[in-house]
């Protein structure tokens, strides 16, 4: 009987680390709604539906090393000699997901042959599908090559040849795990702000920056990879002007399916809204303006698109800044708790959802849902590099 134990492993747009799980998945269709979670205390994680159980046998968190991660950043521009630069880094990536295996492979006391495959998204660094492509840095035939396990990369693809946005990939999966028809939003709050509505049909779309933008600013004024609970922020006041310069970015008035990256938000972007200002804000309340725009963005999408939202479940690195949690709490027209409260550590949700979408992969199933990224009809997401 083929292997259930599958890994989900994701590198998200904040860069600041590998997140990885090994999880043992029902052989059935993944697409699946009515999952209900609960945490046993004593032992890994469950989330049961009938005799169906998805089980979290190990997670890891691994830093990426701080020059991989500064040419991430460099490569999300074009520079010189990018193509070998890519290429050098995506293997150093590779790298980093191998480790990150061998760590959860260790956690769990399986082995490599025990593990049916690898589901691991990559590093964006272009996404434009207006343009007909899109861009994950990876090596997945040398991460296969390094852990003896069968790998499925490239999820973005084939949904954009068929006329998708490639994203969001984790509305199907947010569906099998928290239901569908729940009157519950999930909100990733990555580099990137995602929802997934949990309707009939389930739908989701890119609300625009999380953390990304808060993350470069503190990087170049701190050195900080990021805003540890979003201190530096809650230090600043909004600037008004700035804030309402922001949010006459026109990609935020477009209706789903509709997705980003830092193609559009980066610090080119943010700088030239801060040069129409007469007066230029400090950089603290630069950063506490970013946080709010961030919180307007996501507040205007629940309000455009879920009127009839009960509850919103926040995942992602986002979820662990108070700061951000709080103005949320006040924005937002319902509810605000973490997948943690479900039983799903907020940090563990997108590589979980990288576990179910290589299993989706090898069983033949799609799980690009074209009410989701707009493709004229469902794809199978992924390419397999064999073991």
């Amino acid at each position: 009987m083929p292997s259930s134990y599958f890994i989900g492993l994701m590198s998200g747009t904040s860069t600041d680390g590998v997140d990885g799980v090994l999880a043992q998945l029902p052989d059935n269709r993944p697409i699946d709604s009515g999952l209900r979670l609960r945490q046993d205390p004593a032992g890994p994680l469950d989330v049961t539906a009938s005799a169906q159980a998805i089980t979290v046998l190990a997670s890891a968190s691994l830093p990426l090393p701080a020059a991989l991660r500064q040419e991430l950043l460099a490569l999300n521009s074009t520079g010189p000699d990018e193509l070998a630069r890519a290429a050098l880094a995506a293997n150093t990536l590779a790298d980093c997901y191998a480790n990150a295996v061998a760590a959860l492979l260790k956690q769990s006391g399986l082995q490599a042959a025990d593990i049916r495959a690898i589901g691991a998204h990559g590093q964006t660094v272009r996404h434009a599908p207006e343009s007909g492509y899109t861009l994950q840095i990876n090596a997945p035939a040398r991460l296969a090559e390094y852990t003896g396990i069968a790998v499925v990369a490239d999820f973005r693809s084939r949904d954009v040849a068929a006329g998708g946005q490639g994203a969001p990939l984790v509305p199907a999966f947010h569906a099998a795990l928290f239901g569908s028809g729940a009157g519950r939003v999930v909100l990733n709050l990555g580099g990137i702000a995602n929802v997934t509505l949990l309707d009939d049909p389930i739908q989701g779309f890119d609300t625009g920056p999380a953390n990304m933008l808060m993350d470069a600013w503190i990087q170049r004024h701190q050195g900080q990879a990021y805003d540890r609970n979003g201190a530096w922020a809650a230090q600043g006041r909004c600037h008004t002007g700035l804030l309402a310069a922001l949010l006459a970015e026109p990609w935020l008035a477009l209706p789903p399916p509709k997705s980003t990256g830092r193609d559009l938000f980066n610090l080119a972007w943010l700088q030239a809204r801060l040069d129409t200002l007469s007066e230029r804000p400090t950089p603290v309340d630069v950063q506490a303006t970013l946080l709010r725009f961030s919180v307007e963005t996501i507040a205007q999408a629940v309000r455009r698109h879920a009127s009839g939202v009960r509850a919103i479940l926040a995942c992602g690195g986002g979820a662990l800044n108070p700061v951000f949690m709080q103005a949320l709490s006040q924005a937002l027209p319902c509810p605000l708790g973490t997948t943690a409260d479900h039983g799903v550590p907020v940090q563990s949700v997108e590589a979980l959802a990288f576990a179910w979408l290589a299993q989706a992969h090898v069983l033949g199933l799609p799980a690009c849902l074209p009410a989701v990224t707009g493709a004229r009809h469902a794809t199978i997401a992924g390419c397999l590099y064999p073991a």
